[in-house]
């Protein structure tokens, strides 16, 4: 957990959980363009950086339990963690935001978290897992982390990983989100942010979506890095900051 500059726990303060990308790596010190939780945290925010299962903190059996199992305990990690904080005194509302897988994870807690988080920002995320399957550029390991073809009715493990895909529950979704994408990106194409940020408009929420023409997977170029925390944190305290007359 990252406290904000002067932090008295007699405040309230907003919180951000981060999901990661990957899946496998690790939420620990760094920065970057796009996720800078150090800046966040000035921001008011107390941030939250839960390793979760697939992390490589903990070991080799942490790291592989997440590979076949998307939709799963990692998911109950993202909650158990976020609920921990929200039940400190000093936290009043809460979003999760994430990239790549991390996106991902925010699709599907938008259909799970049951009235866990105030908020949603998803960068990058994979929305449609039978789309992504044949589309992204890094087909091994969808292969291998997705368990298998979505078609291979004999493949428990693919199967559901595809029954759990976040596009399946939308009818669920009652949460403003923010959706980011670059439509340079070949790993998870700019039209899965598309296809979340009309689900979420159909489903009358309060939803945003900012596309980089000239971006990949990342957000890489300086004045494009501007222009995404202005609206990451615009969106931000829209939705978790008391509002001022």
């Amino acid at each position: 957990v990252l406290y904000p500059p002067q932090f008295y726990p007699s405040k309230e303060y907003p919180s951000i959980l981060i999901c990661l990308g990957g899946p496998q790596g690790t939420l620990s010190q760094g920065w970057s363009y796009r996720w800078n939780y150090r800046l966040m945290a000035s921001q008011g925010y107390v941030v939250v950086l839960p390793n979760r299962r697939g992390t490589t903190a903990f070991g080799q059996e942490w790291t592989e339990q997440i590979s076949g199992d998307y939709p799963g305990l990692n998911m109950q990690d993202y909650l158990c963690a976020a609920r921990e904080i929200k039940a400190e005194p000093y936290i009043d509302k809460i979003a999760a935001c994430g990239a790549s897988y991390g996106g991902y994870s925010v699709y599907n807690l938008c259909g799970t978290h049951e009235n866990t988080f105030d908020a949603f920002i998803a960068h990058a995320g994979i929305f449609n897992m039978e789309a992504q399957y044949l589309e992204t550029e890094e087909m091994w390991f969808a292969q291998h982390d997705m368990g298998g073809a979505y078609w291979d009715k004999s493949n428990a493990i693919a199967q559901r990983t595809f029954a759990n895909s976040p596009h399946r529950f939308v009818d669920r979704w009652d949460t403003p989100i923010l959706v980011t994408v670059g439509e340079l990106d070949y790993r998870i194409l700019a039209s899965q942010g598309m296809q979340a940020f009309n689900a979420a408009k159909i489903n009358g929420l309060d939803t945003e979506m900012l596309v980089f023409p000239d971006e990949n997977h990342w957000i890489l170029k300086p004045q494009n890095a501007v222009l995404w925390q202005r609206v990451f944190f615009r969106f931000m305290d829209k939705h978790l900051k008391p509002q001022q007359n």
